[in-house]
């Protein structure tokens, strides 16, 4: 796997593919940093050896060229997270942007316009490609967050630079860190997976059982699961056609030697609000009119006990319906646990929109190993499947 650390850039344009789409307030202000903090290090390694950094990315998801979308937005936010100056151009392919990246000093920072007021870049057009390719002497992918896409940017630029391309620090950490989940992480393994629905993840549990230990299936899809096993689940979020794959995912984990945990108790509540009535009940057995919105007590100190014991953690999904504060306490522990674990020496990696958005909110983000930048690209990865975006660096 070449990483950027195989190259000297001394007097070398790097063109980057970074993952800056990043939200935005109404007032064109970046309300979380996270993807431009992580792409930092690459970066300052490039200047830092005499080189001089083209940063590609795109934002959101705009009809033509809207204003609302330029990247000139997070130029001030870019500089005072890297520390250096940033100099941007409105355009990313024709005259403009080539004279400025052939004008670009060793040391200096140009960002180009959003990538996507082009639809070249999304339908992946060679051409289009081959402009961006002119820009600069080596390619490094460091945008997990779109590794999953066959984009202009992401993997059809690839091809111009033979020799020259490589993985930027960021996706190379996020490689590794899947590698150690799929493949060489120390054992027991245990995969923690729980967000609404069962259908989004059959995928994911059909390829990670042959390499995990232990799976803990929580949130809305172990309603799924417990009705599946004759359960009374109330009104709880269940989806009935998913309910003989429930039974099969559950034979097949046990063919295969894996423990499956599913929650045993639950708070229930009469209504889906931040203010309704409450009762911790045991999981198959809700009430007529209530619904599961949060593990319980006895769940959480199962979980505990198993993430303890666990030497390599994967933790995709939250518990319970964290964004209302009282249904948050499952998914919180759930953390605590984590996070004490990989203190004590597990490795822990946090992905996908929903668990990062709890571990972010709940401050354990420097508590784990690992947390992933990218929501799709990192789920894809789990699938089994090849990301076109570290495919053609690899090619």
């Amino acid at each position: 796997m070449k990483t950027l650390n195989d190259f000297n850039f001394k007097n070398k344009k790097a063109l980057i593919r970074v993952d800056f789409n990043v939200p935005l307030n109404d007032r064109f202000e970046v309300t979380d940093t996270t993807r431009i903090v992580s792409a930092k290090p690459s970066i300052i390694k490039i200047l830092e050896d005499g080189g001089s950094c083209i940063l590609m990315s795109h934002l959101g998801r705009p009809k033509g060229i809207q204003d609302q979308f330029s990247l000139k937005h997070i130029v001030s936010t870019v500089e005072d997270i890297l520390g250096v100056g940033v100099i941007f151009v409105n355009q990313c392919v024709g005259e403009k942007a080539q004279q400025a990246a052939a004008n670009l000093q060793p040391g200096q920072i140009l960002l180009l316009e959003n990538l996507r007021f082009h639809q070249e870049e999304e339908a992946g057009d060679e051409i289009f490609a081959k402009q961006l390719s002119k820009l600069g002497d080596i390619y490094i992918n460091d945008a997990f967050g779109t590794a999953h896409r066959a984009h202009a940017s992401t993997t059809i630029v690839a091809k111009f630079f033979e020799e020259n391309k490589a993985f930027g620090n960021l996706l190379a950490k996020e490689i590794e860190s899947i590698k150690k989940v799929m493949e060489t992480g120390e054992k027991p393994v245990l995969a923690i997976l729980g967000g609404a629905k069962v259908s989004s993840k059959i995928t994911i549990i059909e390829n990670i059982l042959d390499k995990v230990n232990h799976l803990i299936i929580g949130g809305g899809m172990a309603f799924t699961f417990v009705k599946a096993q004759g359960g009374k689940i109330g009104n709880s979020i269940c989806e009935d056609d998913k309910i003989d794959l429930a039974l099969a995912i559950l034979k097949q984990a046990k063919d295969k030697g894996v423990q499956v945990h599913i929650p045993i108790d639950t708070i229930a509540a009469d209504a889906f609000s931040n203010d309704a009535n409450t009762q911790t009940v045991a999981i198959n057995a809700i009430p007529d009119g209530w619904e599961g919105v949060d593990a319980g007590p006895k769940s959480i100190a199962q979980f505990r006990e198993v993430v303890m014991q666990s030497k390599t953690i994967l933790w995709n999904g939250p518990l319970g319906v964290f964004e209302m504060e009282r249904f948050a306490q499952g998914t919180i522990e759930l953390g605590n646990a984590i996070a004490e674990a990989t203190k004590n020496g597990a490795f822990s990696l946090v992905g996908g929109g929903d668990s990062v958005a709890a571990v972010k909110q709940f401050g354990f983000q420097d508590k784990v190993s690992y947390v992933s930048t990218g929501g799709g690209a990192m789920l894809e990865s789990l699938e089994g499947k090849t990301l076109p975006g570290i495919a053609a660096i690899l090619e």
